[in-house]
């Protein structure tokens, strides 16, 4: 293998792993991704460290779990502190370039729900960086550079080096509502792109699925397009460059709102799209915090514009299917368009090319959109393509790996040693036939009370061979499936007198993968 190969790592944003044509979808098309796949590796078991945005991001940057790197919940930007891989490519010479969504950072100007407990009555209460336990520079100006507030600024952009990149064109948001480096391309081309963008200057349809939004922003100048067009711009200004480097392709769709933009809105219909099966069913009952959801939309007291999961119907479900299939069409032109430019490079056959995503969306199953503490495979499986001129061609792996192991095998195959503390394995033998992970931990926190909880919601959840186990903090209960008989997870065994010694199996998994995941850094600076 060549000890300094190129990278391109194309990521979506709320993307499960069936949603492609390689991953056997039924009616969607994606050739170009499918031809990654055919010139590379397929992961059939690949799983997030966290099924939302910020966590997950942040454990691919760091190759560490949440509970490492300290994002545990959306909201918590990524300290500077953490190492980041890119960190480790631009210190060992690549350049670095992100072109799209960070989301590193926090993107809206809201407070958060989570506020300091006020003192008790005679009590002293510690301010600035004694308030937490830990000190830290959170409320630093760095943090601040994917927010509404720094992008009205004339003249803004990003500050450099941005968590590893050196070189960064932000879209930030999601929808056509997005911002960053993207608007002032938008506005040269559409002066009048204000009259386009939001649901209130939609155009008709009749869809009923929350959330579904039909963009009046044409195609050419979608979120997606200024990606594709701006990812192929760098790669030419550097056909002809010696020095290697990284480029991150990151799409924030498919991420609701459902919104495809021209002609990607009737491209797939929701009479082509298969009714779930959790609609299909009658002995099905739902574990509490997923019957409390369906409670709570049928009480009509979801919050159908905000970004936890909620309740829906059969219609509702076909229709988010076929929207999204639409959104991740037109990905998958984008990524037959960077493709092209990258295929003029001098040092082409040197380039690995990855395709993964942060997370999944419900969309419909166990009759409920978009993703939260529901630790169904549709959130928490995503795909992962490795497509390396040195390796296999249109092979699979059901080995078990996941998100935190992608920067620790780019490392690798850079021939670049890890930080200390990086909790990722390296992918490269898997990828040549090998055993992968013994088990995946996935972590979850949400700062907002959910459905079920009656507060914070904290889910931590393990999967080993043919199981997932799933605790919840602060319940007397959980979940328990057996994926092989069960691969639907509609029969939680978490009661069951015959499941109980896979229970006790899977509760020592869930131990022995959180033991792993504690930090092992700072080192020892002595024996003491």
């Amino acid at each position: 293998m060549s000890k300094r190969p190129n990278f391109v790592l194309f990521i979506t944003d709320q993307q499960r792993a069936d949603y492609l044509g390689c991953y056997a979808h039924p009616v969607l098309r994606t050739p170009n991704i499918d031809a990654i796949a055919e010139n590379g590796i397929a992961f059939d078991r690949f799983y997030v460290a966290s099924p939302v945005c910020m966590p997950n991001r942040a454990s691919l940057m760091t190759g560490r779990m949440p509970s490492s790197h300290g994002v545990r919940s959306n909201g918590i930007p990524l300290s500077r502190r953490n190492v980041t891989f890119v960190d480790l490519l631009r210190d060992a010479g690549y350049q670095t370039a992100l072109v799209g969504k960070s989301h590193l950072q926090n993107f809206t100007d809201f407070a958060p729900v989570i506020e300091r407990d006020a003192a008790r009555p005679g009590f002293h209460q510690s301010d600035g960086e004694l308030a937490e336990g830990i000190r830290h520079d959170l409320q630093d100006a760095f943090y601040s550079q994917e927010k509404p507030k720094f992008w009205a600024k004339p003249g803004a952009g990003i500050t450099t080096p941005f968590h590893g990149f050196d070189h960064v064109e932000l879209v930030r948001g999601h929808g056509d509502t997005v911002g960053g480096d993207y608007t002032a391309w938008l506005l040269e081309r559409a002066p009048n792109a204000t009259d386009l963008v939001g649901a209130e200057n939609q155009l008709p349809h009749d869809y009923q699925c929350p959330q579904a939004i039909r963009t009046a922003v044409p195609e050419e100048l979608y979120s997606t397009k200024y990606i594709a067009e701006r990812a192929a711009a760098w790669l030419d200004r550097h056909a002809a460059d010696e020095q290697p480097f990284f480029l991150m392709v990151s799409f924030p769709d498919p991420h609701h709102p459902f919104n495809p933009p021209g002609h990607y809105w009737d491209l797939y219909s929701p009479d082509d799209m298969e009714t779930p099966e959790a609609f299909r069913r009658n002995d099905w009952q739902p574990p509490e915090h997923v019957s409390a959801l369906h409670d709570q939309r049928e009480a009509g007291e979801a919050k159908l514009n905000a970004m936890g999961t909620i309740g829906c119907s059969a219609r509702e479900a076909r229709e988010a299917r076929a929207l999204t299939c639409g959104m991740i069409s037109m990905i998958d032109d984008a990524v037959g368009e960077v493709m092209g430019a990258l295929s003029p490079i001098a040092n082409r056959d040197d380039t690995v090319v990855m395709f993964n995503s942060d997370h999944g969306d419900h969309l419909g199953d166990h009759r409920l959109l978009l993703k939260g503490a529901e630790h169904y495979e549709q959130i928490t499986r995503v795909p992962f393509i490795w497509s390396d001129p040195a390796g296999p061609r249109g092979a699979r792996t059901d080995a078990f790996a996941q998100t935190i192991d992608l920067s620790t095998t780019i490392l690798e195959r850079a021939s670049i040693e890890p930080s200390m503390g990086m909790q990722g394995i390296n992918l490269l033998p898997v990828i040549d036939g090998g055993a992968g992970r013994e088990r995946v931990l996935i972590q979850y926190d949400h700062q907002v009370p959910s459905a079920g909880f009656g507060r914070e919601p904290r889910v931590h959840t393990v999967r080993h061979g043919q199981w997932r186990l799933s605790l919840f903090d602060g319940l007397d209960w959980g979940e328990l499936y057996d994926l092989e008989s069960d691969p639907d997870e509609f029969h939680n065994l978490w009661d069951e007198p015959a499941a109980a010694a896979a229970k006790v199996k899977m509760l020592e998994q869930l131990a022995r993968a959180e033991m792993a995941a504690v930090d092992s850094v700072p080192l020892p600076t002595g024996r003491a």
